[in-house]
């Protein structure tokens, strides 16, 4: 016969409400009771019967998480660190992937609304002017929040990192190691693309160097695209002996495409990328890149997430921005 709260209640000597506090993690409860409660659930095998809890608290106790993609190590650690965050909550997160489909992230957007989540968190690529999807999702009443891309003209919570910023710390920061042509392999056509160009663009104008347009050249998201644009601004002259780049991977395709050439790094060529991600120490030359605060991002995504679920009243849209930090390896060194 299946266990519930009411037998662990009764072997244990408390109530049932003091049972579902414990388990839901929730509540003023002393660590001896919550110990006791636990393993009396353990030894009974209670499995939490979501259905019935549901009807009660009228919360499926599911969120849904919609990301680009699950290979880029960026979206991998923000859907780690969201599960890590809201599941002493109870909560359970279904992840999605659209491939940077704004159709496909649509429907997958719908099948999560039609699995009644209490709530979505999604790094979209709907264009500003098709605002379709959200339109469902704020007539649903379901809270959401944006992460890492925001999205002109959609009142909405937003939690990310400044990428203009990004493109000001890794440009200079190259122009400080003693670079003065500075290229950049920049992203595909997303708006965090264009302010991290930005950002490079106005260190480069502020330190007094020459803005070449030539020097900026589409090096796409990935290792592959990456490399293929470096192999194309290899070709402009005067060589650049600095590159910005839009990510690590493209960082990474980058130095592969310098090496080949013959060309010494950093000696010949310096190479900065962006996220940090988790094998960038690890390369035969270990990347200098900057930390967008990617466990940061999901962290504070989810607890405002849960925040919106919780609250008994309308809240204002929040804008979190991480302050991005540089971090510097063997890829970058001071020149003369």
């Amino acid at each position: 016969m299946t266990a519930t709260m009411m037998d662990i209640a009764k072997d244990v000597n408390v109530s049932v409400v003091t049972v579902s506090k414990v388990l839901r993690n929730q509540g003023r409860i002393s660590e001896a009771t919550r110990k006791r409660v636990l393993r009396r659930a353990k030894e009974l095998n209670y499995q939490m019967n979501w259905a019935a809890r549901s009807l009660v608290t009228r919360r499926t106790y599911t969120l849904g998480l919609l990301l680009p993609e699950f290979a880029h190590p960026f979206f991998a650690d923000i859907a780690r660190a969201v599960a890590h965050t809201v599941r002493p909550h109870g909560y359970h997160v279904l992840i999605s992937s659209f491939e940077e489909d704004p159709h496909l992230e649509a429907s997958e957007s719908d099948s999560l609304l039609a699995r009644q989540v209490d709530g979505l968190i999604i790094a979209s690529s709907q264009p500003p002017r098709h605002l379709e999807m959200f339109k469902r999702v704020q007539e649903r009443n379901t809270p959401f929040v944006l992460i890492d891309r925001p999205i002109d003209g959609l009142r909405a919570c937003f939690v990310g990192v400044d990428n203009r910023a990004i493109g000001k710390l890794g440009t200079k920061h190259l122009i400080d190691r003693g670079c003065c042509r500075i290229g950049h392999l920049r992203g595909p056509a997303v708006g965090i693309a264009e302010q991290r160009m930005e950002g490079y663009r106005r260190e480069i104008i502020r330190r007094g160097l020459r803005a070449h347009s030539s020097y900026v050249v589409v090096g796409g998201r990935s290792d592959e695209t990456g490399y293929q644009g470096m192999r194309k601004l290899l070709k402009v002259k005067p060589r650049v002996d600095g590159v910005f780049c839009y990510n690590d991977p493209v960082a990474i395709g980058a130095m592969k495409a310098i090496l080949e050439a013959g060309l010494r790094l950093p000696e010949d060529i310096s190479v900065v990328g962006a996220g940090n991600v988790h094998y960038s120490d690890l390369l035969a030359v270990p990347l200098t890149t900057i930390d967008q605060g990617t466990r940061e991002i999901g962290v504070a995504a989810a607890k405002l997430l849960l925040a919106r679920i919780d609250s008994k009243r309308a809240m204002r849209p929040q804008v979190i921005l991480i302050p991005p930090r540089l971090v510097e390896r063997e890829s970058t060194r001071a020149r003369k």
